[in-house]
């Protein structure tokens, strides 16, 4: 459900350059729902980090692509995640790490619905706006599923984007599989308002895939042969 966000951000928002993957002045993206971290690995080698090849061994005993991602396990992958909470914490430390030294880069944080359950996350959301942290913009995948049932089910999630605007941010509902539209949500809050930038992404799971979407069974199962197939064609990679 995050692919389409994961592309606004490398092609349109981000400042990367695979060729200096570790560059002081980078910006950086913190991906925080690391169980959906093939993600960012296809996402990586499409941009050039790292060859294309090494996805061929995803999730293999040895493999630098682990099922949950190591830091710097390959290049332009920032930190471990997984652990469901964390990435925003980690993300505002490393925003306001360059607001103190002074070097212009913006942080990225990718998270999921089911991590605005965790109190971690709204300790970070207060303190964002509390410090002026201006160049931090979290994107929620709100997906509407957590691992055991329907987020609204299990937690008082509706009404998300009034959430992070009554923390201080400038917050915005936004279909998560139109790029343009996430990437004009960014560009489009104020500058200079002391106020980090939520989007709430309005995604569906297993987008483009018929029998995949909305379906939290694909939470866990794997495809078979036959499925990948049908998959890819209806794609438009057959």
């Amino acid at each position: 459900s995050c692919v389409d966000i994961i592309v606004a951000c490398y092609w349109a928002l981000m400042n990367v350059d695979p060729q200096k993957a570790f560059d002081p002045g980078r910006d950086r993206l913190i991906f925080s729902k690391g169980h959906a971290i093939a993600t960012l690995y296809v996402a990586l080698a499409m941009k050039g980090f790292y060859p294309e090849e090494l996805l061929d061994s995803y999730a293999q005993c040895g493999s630098k692509l682990a099922e949950h991602p190591a830091p710097y396990c390959v290049p332009g992958l920032e930190v471990a995640t997984g652990s469901l909470g964390h990435g925003l914490p980690v993300g505002l430390g490393m925003a306001m790490a360059g607001a103190i030294n002074h070097v212009p880069y913006d942080v990225f944080v990718v998270m999921s619905d089911g991590e605005c359950n965790e109190g971690s996350v709204w300790e970070a959301a207060m303190l964002a706006p509390a410090r002026s942290i201006e160049n931090l913009v979290v994107f929620v995948d709100y997906n509407r599923w957590q691992a055991t049932g329907r987020s609204e089910e299990i937690m008082a999630l509706p009404s998300l984007r009034q959430k992070w605007e009554a923390f201080g941010w400038n917050a915005y509902d936004v279909d998560g599989h139109d790029i343009r539209a996430l990437v004009e949500a960014v560009r489009q809050a104020p500058h200079g308002d002391g106020k980090p930038v939520a989007v709430v992404a309005h995604t569906v799971k297993g987008k483009g895939v018929s029998f995949m979407e909305d379906d939290n069974n694909w939470h866990y199962r794997i495809p078979n042969e036959e499925e990948v197939q049908k998959a890819l064609k209806e794609l438009g990679q057959l």
